[in-house]
């Protein structure tokens, strides 16, 4: 019976599953493929060229085997109009014609299994009529697949721009505009490192992934070798590149030749930080260098800073904005003047601080500034309420450059490498098409903004600036200068939409900081055989405020804010503390002093006061303002009075005249063998009350028998 029991369960299950489909888990778990684009050749279309060629992997990230997964290259109608190319840019698919058949990648792809991709497509035949005259051109490289428990689809697509100067195996050329083009090339850190610098300390960053950063392969190391070469290459190239750098990040890469610490070791990039920095100083040497605000701060974060008088600290404004003398210092070259390219969009009160900071003008985002009541964006420079002139970055470009992230509800991904070159790829075709390469209009002068924190790889940056070379060589654009777009004269005027990116979590919290940093050194002396001064001593924890404030968090939270800060704060005040007494100590009276030793290692005097807490049994005198000297100990006696006799505990502390905590906090234990004034005072009363009760009812006695009262 067992048999035929098992036969007839068998057929209920199956008979379940082809009413009622799969199970819903495998329905739900969709089919995943991410696509890494290795090589795109070429990244120009022009008469000569043969082939175009796509290079790199498919690999399922999903739970469920795909058969037959297929790949084939398409193109799109060439854009015409802005609309169709930020449609491109965000990713959006295109109706788009076959360049070549489906061919098959493997006959399956099993979860984690990964199939190799190569596509050539032949200019030279009826292939090439697809891309018949100049312009830009979408193609899209699709990846088809058959998921375990469901039917073919796509599931797999990447989206590029190609710019075509000629249709292949044909001698017309586009008509030559020679568009002003300006390139800013940005050298900035890519998130905040430091963890601490205190004066005379060596550095301590959090990480190491910095002097990654800097070494062959490195993001910084990219930046800086790409443009050495195309310097090299192409002059007029070379010479529409301004380097738009972060002083902060000179600094910290400065600091790091002499040695820095990571998690208590030595770092390992000490070598990297020094090659780095001679190879920018031959870089720049000579060249468009352009300050920005150290750290890449937030100017409207940082205009919310607060101090103690509870105004905005205009001195945090004055660090961020005065990068150019480290400029000088570490690379030996003068920077532009009166030009400041801030990160985020700056708000009134922001652009007032840059204007006051002896700025004429300022980069910002073309598509943040509107002219007129109707919004209109706005091609060329314009002056800004208060006088400031604003000089307006491509926002096409920059939107192509930034590339997009793909939609996570949708099976496609993609790998963070391919989507940094197809973004430039993307940046290069919305430099053509913004020059006129495909549309009637063309811009008169194309001032070009990179992402501030640059991640593309050496080959891709090599690619990029090879291909503005094309540009400029078929006479699309034109290399020129900073200095030469900044003499046009501003043509209206326009707002400044403001940002969003405030947190003013973020801004109290650094308020909370610039307070006790301003605290501690109203309490600070210059010490007269150290000629420390104590702006010096506190100079590192104003940075990290600033640094705080850096558009390299995104938006960050008050923790990660203020971590620097906080690090910085204490490493000084840790340096002034009270001793940890070794032994009980015992009060020979009821009012007896208590020795308190107080350590000063800072390179400058301090004020402060000695605060008692947990002091049952205790009273402290009126607290009052003691000094120490610099590098020294010195013993304090505070007076005390003890209410009881027997074994008291107290915790000893230190403070500025301001409030600001210093040190740790020590634990005292005492005896005491005699009672002070208040517990005799107290025990007096006390016997005094108790002889009036007792004499009180001796009297009510006596009387009572004198009346006969039993």
């Amino acid at each position: 019976m067992k048999r035929p029991a098992a036969f007839l369960l068998s057929l209920l299950v199956l008979g379940a599953t082809a009413l009622f489909g799969i199970p819903a888990s495998a329905q739900e778990e969709p089919a995943r493929l991410r696509l890494d684009l290795a090589q795109l050749s070429p990244r120009i279309v022009t008469s000569s060229t043969q082939a175009i060629t796509v290079s790199g992997t498919v690999t399922n990230t999903g739970a469920r085997r795909i058969a037959k997964p297929l790949v084939r290259l398409q193109v799109g109608e060439r854009i015409a109009n802005p609309r169709a190319m930020n449609s491109v840019l965000a990713g959006d698919p295109v109706q788009d014609t076959p360049l070549t058949d489906f061919t098959p990648l493997a006959e399956a792809l099993e979860p984690g299994q990964s199939a190799r991709l190569d596509i050539t497509v032949s200019l030279t035949g009826p292939r090439g009529a697809l891309l018949p005259r100049p312009g830009v051109y979408p193609l899209l490289v699709n990846v088809n697949g058959t998921p375990e428990f469901s039917g073919p689809a796509r599931l797999a697509a990447v989206s590029l721009l190609m710019p075509v100067l000629s249709a292949p195996g044909r001698t017309g050329q586009p008509t030559q505009r020679h568009t002003n083009l300006t390139v800013l090339w940005p050298i900035t850190d890519s998130a905040p490192h430091v963890l601490s610098a205190p004066f005379g300390v060596p550095l301590t960053l959090t990480d190491d992934t910095l002097a990654d950063e800097l070494s062959p392969g490195g993001r910084l190391y990219a930046l800086v070798s790409a443009a050495r070469a195309a310097q090299d290459s192409n002059q007029k190239v070379g010479s529409s590149l301004c380097f738009a750098i972060d002083p902060d990040l000179l600094r910290i890469v400065d600091a790091m030749r002499n040695g820095y610490r990571v998690n208590g070791a030595a770092g390992k990039g000490s070598d990297a930080a020094g090659n780095w920095l001679a190879s920018l100083r031959v870089l720049v040497n000579g060249k468009c260098v352009l300050p920005l605000p150290f750290a890449d701060a937030d100017l409207t974060t940082l205009g919310k800073v607060r101090g103690a008088d509870g105004n905005p600290d205009t001195a945090l404004m004055t660090t961020a904005l005065n990068g150019a003398a480290t400029i000088r210092q570490i690379l030996g070259s003068e920077p532009r003047t009166g030009v400041l390219w801030p990160g985020g969009t700056p708000d009134e009160q922001a652009l007032s601080a840059i204007s006051g900071g002896g700025f004429q003008t300022v980069i910002a985002d073309g598509t943040k500034l509107h002219a007129g009541g109707d919004g209109e964006t706005v091609s060329g420079a314009v002056t800004l309420p208060g006088g400031l002139r604003a000089q307006p970055t491509n926002g096409t470009i920059a939107h192509g450059l930034a590339g997009f992230s793909p939609n996570p509800s949708t099976p496609t991904t993609y790998s963070g490498a391919s989507q940094r070159a197809v973004a430039t790829q993307n940046g290069l075709a919305a430099i053509a098409f913004e020059a006129g390469l495909g549309r009637t209009e063309a811009a008169g002068n194309l001032l070009v903004a990179p992402p501030r924190r640059w991640n593309a790889s050496t080959d891709e940056l090599n690619a990029f600036l090879a291909g503005i070379g094309q540009l400029t060589t078929a006479g699309i654009t034109n290399g020129s200068s900073l200095d030469s777009l900044l003499q046009n004269a501003a043509t209206g005027s326009a707002t400044l939409t403001s940002g969003t990116r405030t947190d003013s979590a973020v801004a109290d919290q650094l308020s909370d900081l610039d307070r006790n940093t301003a605290g501690l050194l109203s309490a600070m002396r210059i010490d007269a055989t150290r000629r420390v001064e104590p702006q010096a001593v506190i100079a590192p924890v104003r940075d990290a405020i600033v640094r705080g404030s850096s558009t390299a968090f995104g938006v960050p939270s008050p923790l990660s804010a203020s971590a620097n800060a906080n690090a910085e704060l204490g490493a000084i005040r840790d340096q002034v503390t009270v001793e940890q007494p070794r032994q009980t100590i015992a009060l020979a009276s009821g009012s007896s002093p208590l020795p308190v030793f107080v350590s000063n290692d800072l390179p400058v005097g301090i004020t402060a006061q000695i605060s008692l807490k947990n002091n049952l049994g205790i009273r402290p005198e009126k607290a009052q303002n003691w000094f120490f000297p610099a590098k020294g100990g010195k013993n304090e006696y505070l007076q005390i009075e003890a209410l009881r006799a027997g074994r008291l505990s107290v915790d000893v502390s230190l403070t500025t005249p301001a409030g600001t905590p210093l040190g740790t906090t020590a634990r005292f234990e005492l005896t005491s063998t005699e009672y002070g004034p208040i517990t005799i005072i107290v025990t007096v009363v006390a016997g005094c009350a108790l002889l009036l009760l007792a004499s009180r009812r001796i009297y009510r006695r006596l009387k009572e028998g004198r009346n006969g009262t039993p």
